[in-house]
Parts: C-alpha cells; sequence; structure tokens
C-alpha cells in the first residue's frame, strides 16, 4: 500500500477526527513532508480535507468519495479488502466481474464503479449511472459458497441482503417487486441482475456475478423523464452516512454465508418485504400481457399467480405492474 493510500486509511478510520501530522509521520514510519504532500494528492482527488498549523489534517463528515480505505471501518473482519477493486468508471461492472471471472477469480471479488458508461438491468435495459451519487456494484460468486437448492434463489437472498444493509445504515424500510427490484417510500432505488456462465460438459453452474445499483443521492435530473415517476433515490439530501458504508454493509452480508437463514427462513423474509403479494398486477412476457392476482412465492423464488380462470401458475421470468383501476 502506497503511502498516499496509507494515509486515506488512518483518515478514514479517524473520520471527523482531527489527526497530527506528527502522529501519522510516527505510525507510517515516514517525513512530515511526505504527509504533506500526500494531504495534497488527496486533496486534488476531490477529498474534503482540513488542516491547521499545530493542529493536524481531519477528513469531512461529508466526503463521499468511494474508496476501500473507505470501507475499510465498515467491513467485517474476515472480508479481504484486497479482493474489492474500486473505479471511477467502467462500462459496466458486470462486464469486468465476468471478465474477471472468467479469468479465474476468486468467489467474493468485489468490483465497484463511481459512475458506468453502460449498464444493464433486465432485459438488457439500459441502467443509468451517473457519477458521485450511485454505488454499482457486483460481486464475483462460487455457487458452491452459497449451496442454495435452486440458483433462482439467488437473486432472492441478494435482495434480502440489500434491504437489510440499507436497514443498518439508516430508517428506511425498504421493500421488493418481485423479482429484482428494491423499493423505498414507493420509488425504485435499486435494480439486481444475477448472471451466470455454465459449464457445457458438465452442465453446472461454474460462476455467478451479481450486479447491485443502488440510486444513493441521484437526483431526478439523471433519470428519464418518462420513468422520474417510478425511479428514485434512497436518499434526496443530507444522508446519514456515505456511500462507502452502504456498499460495506451490502458486501458482507453477500459474503457472510454463516449469517445466512434457512431457505425457508429466507423465502419468508422476502414474502413479507414484497409489496404486490395479494394485489392485482399486470403480467408481462415478452409480447404477451395479462391480469392475474400475485398470489405467493413458491420454494425456488418463483412468483406464482393466479390468473382470471382461478388457476395457479410459477413466473420464473417476466415483468409484473400494478394494475391501474379504472376511474
Amino acid at each position: 500500500m502506497n503511502t498516499r493510500k496509507q494515509i486515506l486509511t488512518l483518515l478514514e478510520a479517524n473520520r471527523g477526527q482531527v489527526i497530527s501530522g506528527t502522529t501519522i509521520a510516527q505510525q507510517l514510519e515516514i517525513s512530515r513532508n511526505a504527509v504533506w504532500k500526500a494531504v495534497k494528492e488527496l486533496e486534488k482527488e476531490g477529498y474534503k480535507i482540513t488542516a491547521g498549523t499545530n493542529r493536524g489534517y481531519c477528513l469531512s463528515e461529508s466526503n463521499d468519495i468511494l474508496s476501500v480505505q473507505g470501507m475499510l471501518p465498515h467491513l467485517a473482519k474476515d472480508q479481504n479488502s484486497e479482493t474489492i477493486f474500486v473505479y471511477d468508471k467502467l462500462e459496466s461492472t458486470n462486464k469486468t466481474a465476468k471478465e474477471r471471472a472468467l479469468s479465474g477469480a476468486a468467489h467474493g471479488t468485489v468490483i465497484i464503479a463511481n459512475q458506468q458508461a453502460s449498464g444493464k438491468g433486465r432485459f438488457d435495459r439500459v441502467f443509468h449511472s451517473p457519477a458521485d451519487s450511485g454505488i454499482y456494484l457486483s460481486i464475483v460468486i462460487d455457487p458452491k459458497e452459497l449451496n442454495f437448492s435452486s440458483q433462482t434463489l439467488i437473486t432472492v437472498f441478494a435482495a434480502l441482503c440489500v434491504c437489510e444493509a440499507i436497514e443498518a445504515i439508516s430508517d428506511k424500510s425498504p421493500q421488493i417487486k418481485w423479482v429484482n427490484d428494491i423499493f423505498s417510500e414507493e420509488e425504485k432505488v435499486c435494480g439486481i441482475s444475477t448472471e451466470a456462465s455454465v459449464d457445457f460438459e458438465s452442465g453446472s453452474v461454474s460462476w455467478l456475478v451479481i450486479g447491485i445499483g443502488v440510486n444513493f443521492t441521484t437526483p431526478d435530473t439523471a433519470f428519464p423523464q418518462d420513468s422520474r415517476n417510478v425511479v428514485g433515490s434512497l436518499f434526496e439530501k443530507d444522508p446519514p452516512t456515505n456511500r462507502n458504508h452502504l456498499a460495506a454493509e451490502i458486501i458482507n452480508r453477500v459474503l457472510s454465508p454463516i449469517q445466512q437463514a434457512s431457505e425457508a427462513e429466507m423465502l419468508d423474509q422476502y414474502r413479507q418485504r414484497m409489496f404486490l403479494l395479494g394485489k392485482e398486477v399486470v403480467v408481462s412476457k415478452g409480447s404477451e400481457q395479462f391480469e392475474a392476482l400475485a398470489f405467493d412465492i413458491d420454494k425456488s423464488g418463483q412468483l406464482v399467480i393466479k390468473t382470471s380462470d382461478g388457476k395457479l401458475q410459477a413466473l420464473s421470468s417476466g415483468e409484473i405492474s400494478i394494475r391501474k383501476k379504472q376511474s
């Protein structure tokens, strides 16, 4: 770790508190001048650091630049920070994570970007990923590490992890719209995309990539006009914490299977957060659209609907929306 990263680690660990240049120099066994130069480099990168003669340096509480060093105070003790890679801009974190997986990246490799040029959601839809306001994160998963009876439960698991992470850093009560959208205060604030690679000979899944995109403080103007009545941000302004904190909480939950509930318990939690269960919905499958009742979630994480003729049908894919009432 270079001097700049070492100093950033100390400042993040003491965020909002003054730490003297002498203390930093002694801990890192470098000169005071080297400390000063590194702080100046950090300031050029956008870090808000106050400094005063005979006082020391203080990283502002409002600083919100994504970095591994910023996540360290919030990561679980057993989480390997060396497998977390943060970029200012990527085409897509899922794309980079898949490339790493194909090259043999270890389970738990995390790719994070401050901005995506071509972020994608389900059905190859554009996921708008402006700079400095969202968390765009992808995690390489070895399926054996999670050991679910059905691969479709991966998305269920990831959605619950995100909800729990949001609750850990705020007073929000997020809900889930099947299959992979997280809503807060009736607005979509997060989308989840899961991609897999299947071994041709064995037919087994060799690796998975869970992609998670969170609108943390993304302004309405960053979204297309026609989606602003549905899509929103977790926080409009003055968030209770920063993006590093939420990113770390998500990583902790996805990569801590020791805390994983049983599949039955997990599905019960998922049902409790599903705000469309028991409601009349419109189901879209390709060019087909029909009305149904969102009835239940089955043991594989599929949505069970009741059609107009009273029959139950399990959906493994498709899109659902609330049926608009006739005025």
